[in-house]
């Protein structure tokens, strides 16, 4: 693992001005990030560690649907009783991912950013435009050249691999979104996440020292 600079954000401004840079990141439950830096996929000059933030609840909205913060963890939000009564899809579809100890500790907003899970994008001794843009893409007449169905590119077909994400997009979610300017928007769940095209290197639309604070269920 390459050698980085940490710092901890008190609150959500100071945090995503603390992540403005072209190769910093925000770790939470860092259930996938961690792994990526270990292996050097992915070397972060900065983490920024959002723990602190008060964003872990899930609460009512006005309109009878639920806030769910970006730091609730996967098995706090699969147990909520309002969860399982009135999004039971959501639940199910966060139970039948990983495994209870990783649930424990990943978060909504990190679910939501993982990366895929292609054997070549963890591989650095293969090409990748997903790691490395122009490097060109090994998968495509590889072992996993069956990856991508739907909305794959000839410069990458690597799948997204959350279950979280395509319940959420099946029950109209939206994703809170705030920057470093203090300026917020919405997106929908289904826009969240980008194809590959010409920028695979692009998982989301996520821009520089943007970050998640929730994801929106509505009633």
């Amino acid at each position: 693992m390459k050698p980085f600079t940490y710092a901890r954000a008190a609150d959500t401004l100071e945090a995503v001005r603390e992540a403005s840079g072209p190769s910093h990141d925000f770790i939470a439950g860092g259930t996938n990030l961690l792994d990526l830096m270990k292996l050097e996929v992915m070397a972060p000059d900065k983490l920024v560690d959002i723990n602190r933030l008060d964003l872990k609840q899930i609460s009512e909205t006005e309109d009878g649907g639920l806030r769910i913060g970006a730091l609730v963890t996967n098995s706090d939000c699969a147990a909520d009783d309002r969860i399982r009564r009135d999004y039971p899809v959501l639940s199910r579809a966060i139970l039948a991912g990983a495994s209870g100890q990783l649930r424990n500790k990943a978060t909504t907003g990190g679910n939501l950013c993982q990366r895929t899970r292609c054997y070549y994008f963890y591989d650095t001794a293969m090409p990748c435009n997903k790691r490395e843009p122009g490097s060109g893409c090994q998968a495509i007449g590889g072992a996993t050249r069956l990856h991508a169905i739907f909305g794959a590119s000839d410069q990458c077909i690597a799948t997204y691999p959350g279950d979280m994400a395509v319940a959420m997009s099946a029950l109209d979610a939206s994703v809170e979104i705030e920057g470093k300017d203090g300026a917020s928007r919405t997106v929908p769940v289904r826009d969240f996440h980008r194809l590959p095209g010409d920028r695979p290197d692009k998982d989301n639309v996520l821009e520089d020292g943007e970050m998640i604070t929730a994801v929106t269920l509505p009633a």
